[in-house]
């Protein structure tokens, strides 16, 4: 049974202030409809204008991932993403009144909890994954990271973090599935070093950062005037370094909680494919740039294979075909709702092409996603193995008087859903020569020039009793 799209059951708000910026933000999730994918509306700007979450539309990812559509921008949205994608959610409307998404505490935790607070419901929409037809690599040789993603049956992701850090040591964390990411990552916080937070603050960046929502990283001696002017800076009284270098601001969840939080980090920027990937990910030393490139590199695949999945047959609507619906029906013995085969439009003693107009009528629909009509996938095969019975039958003078079963179907691929209006045109060549009777044929279905589904057939022509 396949899985279906998930949105969230009722709307859901939280306020924070944005990390660079020092505003204050409300944010709010909306449920949204089936392929509707993570959108945002800037509510605070004129018409407000969607910005779609594609990897597409991202135009910095220095200090964070920042996107931008219909002259509106967002940014600091790695970690909201992450936590829909954490909690396999698909299709989310999240309005904002400012240009960043809230830091919180720097992790996706506040995000977690409020989607969760609400429910998540199923939608009828069945769920499309990303499927990988090679693997990828991604290598930075002057930053030192790679990132690999190999295709796999489901997603698992492993990050490797060394800064050549006396204090931050190489460190390693691991998801083996995307269902521990509420349990074993959501909560992992930023971090950053102390030189970097210094460049940040005379840079008039990170206004909104307090020291509640980042793990600080000393990497270097402080003397005492500095610990008194960080101090005074965080408004935080006693500063000072603990064992593990860092600032006891916070205290840390996990030993490996950078590394953790570079893996949400990479969850959240791949969300951007639009859809959930199956593959297994290393990652080494990654950040929001390499994220970035990573996903397009792979969208770049996923782009390549949609090329090699398409295939053209042209046919002209004012030649009539070779077997129209009444003679069809003197070779095959099926009969309505069941005959799914309305035209051959040509045929040899090797092929034969056969095309099915999909229409709002058929009678599965009428059970079969009702509200988001599909036409099911076994009977993409019926219909195409029907097309290679006109082949079968063919070969003998009475075919009337015969039957065709199936002996086996392999190797099935469904690579694009089928809808009403759609016309399916179904192109079978024989594997080998037919004989005792068996037909063995590999079959390509086709809607315009996009392959919609392959397989493999094996049927015996049988003489009726």
């Amino acid at each position: 049974m396949s899985e279906k799209q998930k949105t969230i059951k009722e709307e859901i708000s939280l306020s924070g202030v944005g990390l660079h910026s020092g505003k204050n933000v409300t944010i709010t999730f909306k449920p949204a409809k089936e392929n509707f994918g993570f959108k945002f509306k800037r509510i605070d700007l004129e018409n407000q204008p969607i910005v779609s979450a594609d990897i597409d539309n991202v135009i910095d990812s220095s200090r964070g991932t920042t996107i931008e559509e219909n002259g509106a921008k967002i940014s600091t949205i790695e970690h909201v993403l992450a936590a829909l994608s954490g909690l396999e959610i698909d299709n989310v409307l999240i309005e904002i009144d400012g240009l960043e998404v809230p830091i919180m505490d720097g992790s996706s935790k506040f995000f977690i909890d409020a989607l969760s607070k609400v429910g998540i419901i199923e939608q009828n929409a069945p769920r499309e994954y990303i499927e990988l037809k090679e693997n990828i690599v991604y290598k930075d040789i002057d930053r030192n990271v790679e990132m690999v993603a190999i295709k796999d049956d489901i997603f698992s992701l492993s990050v490797m973090i060394d800064y050549n850090s006396k204090i931050l040591v190489n460190q390693h964390a691991a998801i083996n599935n995307i269902k521990d990411f509420t349990t074993e990552i959501y909560n992992s916080r930023t971090f950053v070093f102390l030189h970097e937070l210094e460049m940040l603050l005379s840079n008039n960046l990170i206004k909104g950062g307090d020291l509640n929502n980042a793990i600080v990283i000393v990497d270097k001696i402080l003397n005492d005037t500095e610990i008194n002017n960080l101090s005074k800076l965080f408004n935080i009284p006693n500063v000072e370094v603990k064992k593990e270098g860092i600032l006891n601001n916070v205290d840390l969840y996990y030993p490996n909680e950078p590394a953790k939080h570079k893996l949400l980090d990479v969850i959240g920027d791949l969300a951007l494919l639009g859809k959930p990937l199956k593959a297994k990910i290393y990652a080494t030393r990654p950040g929001h740039k390499a994220n970035y490139e990573f996903a397009k590199l792979i969208k770049a695949s996923i782009k390549n294979k949609d090329k090699r999945n398409t295939k053209t047959y042209e046919y002209d609507i004012n030649i009539p075909p070779l077997y129209n619906i009444n003679q069809i029906s003197k070779i095959l013995p099926h009969r309505s709702p069941f005959l799914l085969i309305d035209k051959i439009l040509e045929m040899s003693n090797k092929h034969v092409v056969g095309l099915k107009n999909v229409t709002m009528n058929e009678f599965y629909f009428t059970g079969h996603f009702p509200d988001d009509p599909v036409m099911p996938g076994v009977l993409q095969v019926e219909a195409m193995a029907q097309t290679g019975g006109i082949l079968a039958l063919s070969t003998v003078p009475d075919p009337e008087n015969y039957n065709t079963y199936f002996m086996k179907i392999d190797k099935v691929k469904f690579k694009a859903k089928v809808l009403p209006g759609d016309t399916l045109i179904f192109y079978l060549d024989l594997l080998s020569p037919i004989r005792r009777g068996i037909c063995e044929m590999k079959g390509t279905a086709l809607v315009g020039n996009k392959i919609v589904m392959e397989a493999e057939l094996m049927a015996q022509i049988v003489r009726k009793k």
